[in-house]
């Protein structure tokens, strides 16, 4: 099982586009808080995790969607070479 869901805010708009067949794919990033502070600084690290969505779904981010929005999503988790 493949799992995985994200909540987090954006760290810039979402940037919509098409492939060559007509399908919409949005990239954007996520910044997700970690849950435990720094050891040494004390503040709060961040991981950003780049995520790609398709047909509606892209449309419907790009659309409704900007930077420091907060977003929650649902998807399959893949790592690119």
């Amino acid at each position: 099982m493949n799992k995985v869901i994200i909540t987090g805010r954006l760290t810039a708009d979402p940037e919509l586009r098409q492939t060559q067949s007509g399908t919409a794919t949005c990239r954007f990033t996520v910044a997700c808080d970690r849950r435990f502070a720094n050891k040494q600084t004390g503040q709060r690290d961040a991981d950003f995790i780049s995520c790609l969505a398709f047909k509606n779904n892209a449309e419907f981010i790009s659309r409704y969607f900007n930077k420091g929005k907060m977003i929650a999503i649902e998807g399959t988790l893949r790592t690119d070479s």
